[in-house]
């Protein structure tokens, strides 16, 4: 076989995997779409049944991310002292282009290190807890605490206290959303 033949079988070969592979840099998984089959990592169930912002993670050798019912669930991932997986990228809802907070959007990701989050509002997030709000958008972001409360940080402004501490839920509430009556 002469050498320009296997320069072009080489090259054809290198821009197949390259096409093949759906990443945004080096290594870099691209966000994944939402779907009806994304379950939560801690909780086990169907995200798209919850409210509000969503997170995703990608874990170094995965092709599927790991996906998670609130934002503050997957910050307690990364703060957690045994999580033990190399993070290749982390990916939140855009608040800020969400059609609701029933529907946070399927397809509107920005990477994690890069939002802007509403840290104390009135806002819950799919699981009860209160939620870690990420917008692309600084000025959207203030927007949202002024209306619910809250202040905004970047990520490395939320301390592992702040997502692994004990929340306490409102039973009642809880109760009344189940169909039960409270006692």
């Amino acid at each position: 076989m002469k050498i320009s033949s296997i320069v072009a079988v080489a090259i054809s070969l290198l821009f197949l995997a390259a096409c093949s592979a759906p990443v945004e840099q080096a290594g870099i998984p691209k966000a994944a779409t939402l779907g009806d089959e994304a379950t939560g990592y801690y909780c086990q169930m169907i995200l798209i049944d919850h409210d509000g912002p969503k997170a995703q993670i990608f874990l170094k050798g995965q092709d599927k991310p790991l996906w998670f019912a609130q934002v503050r669930d997957a910050i307690a991932y990364l703060r957690a002292p045994e999580q033990s997986g190399e993070i290749v990228a982390f990916y939140v809802n855009d608040m800020g282009k969400a059609d609701s907070w029933a529907e946070p959007g399927i397809d509107n990701w920005i990477k994690a290190k890069n939002a802007f989050y509403v840290m104390g509002s009135d806002a819950e997030g799919g699981m009860g807890a209160p939620e870690m709000v990420p917008f692309a958008d600084k000025q959207q972001a203030e927007k949202f605490a002024l209306e619910r409360g809250g202040k905004v940080v970047a990520l490395d402004d939320i301390k592992q206290e702040m997502v692994l501490s004990p929340v306490e839920f409102d039973g009642a509430k809880m109760q009344m959303e189940m169909g039960d009556k409270p006692q």
